[in-house]
């Protein structure tokens, strides 16, 4: 019998588990993200960070960091984009990406070789423990969603824990003092836990002196005491206790998810000067994104430009990713 924190982290992470193999998104993979949608997400982030730099509040050689880059395509976008809205940044900034896998690792560095040759300045990490800065713009896009969770359920007034057992879920009651002790707090009855994110966060607070810190993700601020983990498969979603849900031919072959509590999230970065939680929509808006697409208005072909709003739209549409995603920004 294995605990589902275990079982979910060993069918996205160990050998040939889902995000240890290179995964196309978008239309040929089993789901899209803001990244796959428009670039002009990359290029929002891209405008606060060259924004930050001339109102001082962020040093032209910072660091940027992407955590969880996947191909690459992010940090491509906000590079493409700081080129475009002051190319002298390119020499003066430096790019980083924490990726743990070295074949990811490969595919980005010939991504971004490919991209912009030797003009810019990359390094890698495979872990945020490795990483120590002064000074640091931290990008982590849909990451905490990917951390390993527990399952809790409250039968009888007494807080039950998800195990695995022959290829099904069970719930046997808790004993983890540290799973209790948080349920009780934010007053989780039902649902996910996610424990591993103070690590996370202490390695960032510890390692990195003064950094903004920006990170979108599903969820929303409060519990709702219900389950919402779920499998990704072929752009089809199975709720994890779907009837006749075959966890073993779904095991490692595609992706698994749930919702983030950023309440939680929020309060594990709560000594910093400012931590903003926002919608998707409200953040990119905040961002100037429109401003971007009327500086696109101005050089391109009417056709072309209508077709990047539209793009646009998906991004910040209240009934579709703009509200669907949250996200937090964050300045230490």
């Amino acid at each position: 019998m294995k605990k589902f924190n275990d079982y979910m982290n060993s069918w996205l992470y160990e050998k040939n588990g889902y995000y240890a193999k290179y995964k196309q998104i978008g239309k040929q993979g089993d789901f899209f993200t803001s990244v796959s949608t428009s670039s002009f997400f990359g290029g929002a982030i891209a405008n606060k960070i060259v924004s930050l730099i001339k109102e001082k509040k962020l040093d032209k050689s910072t660091s940027i960091v992407e955590i969880g880059a996947h191909h690459g395509y992010l940090l491509a976008d906000i590079i493409q984009f700081i080129y475009t809205l002051d190319s002298k940044l390119l020499k003066t900034l430096n790019f980083i990406i924490v990726e743990r896998f070295e074949s990811l690792q490969k595919i980005q560095k010939e991504y971004l070789q490919d991209c912009f040759g030797d003009e810019i300045n990359l390094s890698f990490y495979q872990s945020i423990e490795e990483v120590r800065l002064k000074e640091a713009f931290i990008v982590a896009n849909e990451i905490f969603d990917a951390f390993a969770c527990d399952l809790v359920y409250t039968k009888n007034n007494t807080l039950q824990q998800a195990f695995i057992k022959k290829d099904k879920i069970i719930f046997e009651t808790c004993t983890d003092e540290k799973i209790l002790s948080h349920c009780k707090r934010y007053n989780i009855q039902k649902g996910e836990v996610c424990l591993e994110y103070k690590t996370f966060v202490d390695s960032i607070m510890k390692n990195i002196d003064d950094f903004y810190f920006l990170t979108f993700d599903y969820g929303d601020k409060l519990v709702r005491n219900d389950f919402s983990c779920r499998v990704y498969k072929n752009h089809k979603v199975f709720p994890i206790f779907e009837q006749d849900l075959h966890l073993k031919s779904l095991y490692k072959n595609s992706d698994i998810t749930y919702d983030v509590h950023f309440n939680y999230l929020s309060d594990l970065f709560s000594s910093c000067e400012n931590v903003d939680f926002n919608t998707q929509a409200n953040r990119l808006i905040d961002f100037d994104i429109t401003k971007l697409l009327e500086i696109l208005k101005q050089h391109v072909s009417n056709e072309t430009y209508l077709k990047e709003v539209q793009k646009v739209k998906l991004l910040i549409e209240p009934t579709g990713m703009g509200d669907r995603f949250k996200s937090l920004f964050i300045k230490k």
